[in-house]
């Protein structure tokens, strides 16, 4: 075989691994759960055994993506970390990201290289000014944006008033493809709008373990 036959070769299992990859990064305002968020993302891929937890709570270990001991101690996000894991024919990148303004010059610079964007926001304060500005960011530069709402097991809003702020002051038109079901504060499981079918989860003492499903 000739080296450019074997350069053909190489230059095509290049591009074919390169096509399975998928990279996204988890942006929002601070504390509206990106790092929670990438731990579960983690334990429901079978990367961990086990969710860890912000400040290592009840004696449980901390978030993988939280590495640094300022990061563990503070409770907080500094440096942007990547997780990687399969999912069906592809594989994932997941970047979490920091959402302090302090650190935001990193979350910037990971946006430059991502395929989309999951912008996380708390069921219970809406959009906040640094989901604001990184989204924004997003727009410019023409990424895709999954919108994920979290803490619906806490008292908070009502999704549709929720669906309304993001059309209103970003001007996304939502298309949800799940619905939670029972009010906030007593979240039971999400409507399947795909698939029309319920799924009920009961809860894992601090969401440790994954939760198990009822369909």
């Amino acid at each position: 075989m000739t080296e450019n036959a074997l350069d053909t070769r190489t230059a095509g299992r290049v591009a074919a691994e390169a096509a399975r990859r998928r990279t996204f990064a988890v942006i929002s305002h601070p504390d509206a759960g990106k790092s929670t968020l990438t731990e579960a993302l983690a334990l429901h891929a079978r990367v961990i055994n086990e969710a860890g937890a912000i400040h290592g709570k009840a004696g449980r270990k901390s978030t993988v993506s939280d590495w640094m001991e300022m990061e563990k101690a503070r409770g907080i996000s500094i440096t942007s970390t990547a997780l990687q894991f399969p999912y069906r024919d592809c594989v994932i990148n997941l970047l979490d990201t920091p959402g302090h303004a302090d650190f935001s010059e990193d979350t910037y610079r990971v946006l430059t290289a991502v395929d989309a964007a999951v912008m996380l926001i708390d069921a219970a304060k809406g959009l906040e000014p640094q989901t604001l500005k990184l989204f924004q960011v997003c727009k410019h530069r023409g990424i895709p944006i999954i919108t994920v709402i979290n803490k619906w097991d806490r008292p908070g809003r009502h999704a549709l008033e929720l669906m309304d702020e993001i059309h209103e002051r970003i001007g996304l038109r939502t298309t949800p493809l799940t619905w939670p079901v029972g009010i906030a504060g007593d979240f039971k499981g999400v409507m399947d709008r795909r698939k029309g079918n319920y799924i009920r989860f009961t809860r894992t003492a601090g969401g440790a373990t994954a939760a198990p499903e009822e369909h």
